[in-house]
């Protein structure tokens, strides 16, 4: 008998998916529920398990493109056995008789597992990975997979102990309340009946031994999309997980090597290929859409426009260079330039309020408190924390809120709460070495302050010519609510305050 696999329904928006890769052969028999390939769509990657023993028959090859329903493959059975001939190495122990197992739906209630609220802003959210299988065992609180909105990437713990099972794929983006999973709690008695599943038949056991896992050298998903963005191959990173897989720590920790083909290269015999030239292509990861489709927004909805200004850092400087060492003793941070802007800015919003408003609707909204956002480059991406009520902050007290809200940034721990509501954010391209830029409106914020690299110019000081570390900023700001009196009144209290630092300690 054949039976006929299809490409199966991955998600209501995916009509057609890619066949990435065979992980059987044509000709090899295959296990139900053993994994034969690896499809890819435009969302996510996922695996397509045999639906009955039998011997594979592929009917696309690797690069086919198929819509949903499509026939993939055959699989051979002989009245529902194993063809014997597909199996002749093998000798399975005859005399081993397994008991039979009980199903777990016997003893188990089922939980529906949902997308929780992560904040008042967003409404759906991106299966990045799961971290458990499908069938897996799980306990209370312990992590089962990675979710994406628009702003951040966190864990969903599991809301009881039980066997976990999976109804939304990688790559699937589920509304708040949405259900993405199920969990058979009960199941450790189911398990214990069960417990002849544990027991290997010996001959079998060690014929296993000798065949490669088909996971061997095989990414996870999310590993696969970690090391497309860092350019590494699978095959030359070692994997840890379950049978040699690839999970996303290894890729993590996965780093480029120099590749042994460079010195190839500059070999004579090679030289015709001196001249190739090349282009990849990579996918977006969610992420950098939705910050794609916010920035071109911001752009399209606002009148946006941009004031600059320079500001001489010496004065700063030779604070931080005096008092620096007792600053880190007194209080257990370092004393930065951020700090010194933080507080500047939340000065100069008190004092320019339609700065710190947005629009809503017909209505501006005026804020009295500075919840002031510092763009963070993280791994996944830009990410822009809040430090909140930054006017009633000490600069001790800003530093260690920028140091932790950063640790937290760059190993992707932040939470929704800390990088949602901020009034007014301030980013800083001169780390970059960025010397002037026009920078994008932190919607629905209505203004954001740019930062540059600090360079030793010629100015002039009292009729005479001087040398000064000099940074421009650039304040861009939406037109609609905040005129240009305001906007270049704003910069230039901030300018003011950042060129005589006391008047931040006295307040004047």
């Amino acid at each position: 008998m054949t039976i006929e696999m299809k490409v199966p329904s991955v998600g209501e928006s995916v009509t057609e998916v890619t066949i990435a890769s065979w992980v059987k052969k044509e000709g090899d028999f295959v296990k139900m529920d053993e994994v034969i390939c690896e499809l890819e769509s435009d969302k996510a990657t996922f695996e397509l398990p045999a639906e009955a023993d039998g011997i594979l028959r592929i009917l696309g090859k690797e690069g086919d493109t198929l819509k949903i329903g499509t026939p993939i493959c055959n699989i051979e059975t002989t009245n529902g056995n194993v063809i014997a001939s597909a199996n002749q190495d093998k000798k399975p122990d005859t005399n081993f008789v397994p008991k039979p197992v009980e199903p777990i739906e016997k003893f188990a209630e089922v939980f529906e597992v949902k997308v929780p609220t992560v904040g008042e802003s967003i409404t759906e959210v991106t299966i990045a990975s799961w971290v458990k299988k499908e069938g897996s065992f799980v306990n209370m609180d312990e992590i089962i997979c990675e979710l994406e909105s628009d702003k951040a990437t966190f864990e969903l713990p599991s809301p009881y102990s039980g066997i976990l099972k999976i109804t939304m794929a990688e790559g699937s983006v589920v509304p708040i309340g949405g259900v993405i999973a199920s969990i058979q709690t009960n199941a450790n008695k189911a398990i214990e009946s069960n417990s002849v599943v544990d027991q290997v038949n010996t001959s079998e056991a060690s014929n296993s031994k000798s065949e490669i896992s088909y996971a061997e050298g095989h990414p996870s998903p999310a590993a696969s999309k970690i090391l497309a963005e860092k350019g590494i191959s699978a095959s030359s990173v070692e994997g840890t997980g379950p049978g040699g897989r690839v999970t996303k720590e290894d890729a993590v920790l996965a780093k480029q090597e120099v590749s042994t083909k460079a010195a190839v290269i500059s070999s004579p015999i090679v030289s015709k290929n001196e001249d190739f030239r090349g282009s990849r292509r990579e996918k977006m990861s969610s992420l950098r859409k939705t910050i794609a489709k916010r920035l071109v927004a911001v752009k399209n909805e606002t009148a946006m426009l941009t004031t600059f200004n320079e500001v001489d850092m010496k004065p700063i400087m030779d604070l931080r260079k005096q008092y620096k060492d007792k600053f880190k003793e007194a209080h257990g941070v370092g004393l930065g330039f951020m700090s010194f802007f933080t507080k500047a800015c939340s000065i100069a919003l008190q004092e320019f309020p339609v700065v710190n408003a947005y629009i809503d609707g017909d209505e501006v909204v005026f804020n009295e408190f500075a919840d002031i956002s510092i763009a963070v480059s993280a791994p996944r991406g830009l990410v822009v924390p809040v430090i909140r009520n930054a006017e009633k902050m000490s600069f001790a007290e800003i530093e260690a809120e920028v140091v932790r809200l950063a640790l937290k940034a760059r190993d992707n721990k932040l939470t929704i709460e800390e990088m949602t509501g901020g009034t007014f954010t301030i980013t800083n391209g001169g780390i970059f070495g960025s010397m002037l830029s026009t920078p994008i409106i932190n919607a629905p914020q209505s203004a954001i302050l740019g930062m540059h690299n600090i360079v030793e110019r010629p100015v002039a000081i009292n009729g005479s010519v001087e040398i000064r570390p000099i940074m421009y900023l650039a304040l861009s700001y939406d037109h609609r609510t905040i005129d240009g009196k305001d906007s270049v009144g704003f910069l230039v209290r901030v300018k003011q305050l950042l060129e005589d630092p006391m008047r931040m300690l006295l307040k004047v």
